[in-house]
């Protein structure tokens, strides 16, 4: 794995979690352009298990022809992330630490509080940035991860991956949500910032799908 010097620090954006508020779509954060989309997987606990398990070991990142640079985990043992309610508002974490899994070639699953470092282009456009994982969630019918940007990227802002398993129909749905504010100025161009993110939720698709997924 590549090193680097990650630069230490909060979140670039001040709405952390908003992407799981309900009214995202409606009441964006200010100057942020916001982007949401859900797909049905498949049903049952195991494409569930499956979906998610590809989920926190990065493959929707991965399988978009991104690179996974500088990977840490949360700077302190006792952090364990922001946890939200339903309605997007922060409620007291969970402290029960959980034994950290790692991937087949060592990078380690989705964590509370871990940094990283994208690196690509998805059709000519840059996606790279410094992230921080925000909050993961890995419940009986729900598994998914809030990623809120730290730095260098070309926009400023947040992106939630969630699977649910529905309990009223058995079927398991891929939902990402999304809001970005522009920062370099070839995204403040009108459409490109609704172009990268439309970009960006088809690769996740195809990673995260049955028809598309790759073996971890």
């Amino acid at each position: 794995m590549r090193r680097g010097t990650f630069r230490e620090g909060t979140v670039d954006y001040a709405a952390v979690g908003a992407t799981h508020a309900p009214d995202l779509m409606q009441y964006p954060p200010e100057r942020s352009i916001p982007a949401e989309e859900s797909w049905r997987l498949g049903s049952g606990e195991d494409r569930f298990r499956t979906a998610g398990e590809a989920l926190l070991s990065w493959t929707a990142q991965r399988a978009a022809g991104l690179e996974l640079r500088d990977v840490r985990p949360a700077a302190g043992a006792a952090y364990t992330g922001v946890s939200f309610d339903a309605e997007g508002a922060p409620i007291a974490p969970n402290r029960a630490q959980v034994e950290q899994r790692f991937a087949a070639d060592g990078t380690p699953f989705v964590a509370p509080g871990m940094t990283l470092k994208l690196h690509g282009r998805v059709k000519g456009m840059r996606v790279d940035a410094e992230l921080r994982v925000i909050s993961v969630t890995e419940e009986r019918r729900r598994i998914g991860f809030v990623l809120g940007t730290v730095g260098g990227s070309v926009v400023s802002g947040e992106e939630s991956f969630d699977i649910d398993w529905r309990e009223d129909t058995d079927e398991v749905w891929f939902t990402v949500r999304a809001f970005d504010a522009p920062v370099s100025l070839m995204y403040r161009l009108p459409g490109m910032v609704r172009r990268r993110r439309r970009e960006l939720f088809a690769l996740y698709l195809r990673a995260i799908s049955p028809l598309y997924a790759t073996p971890i």
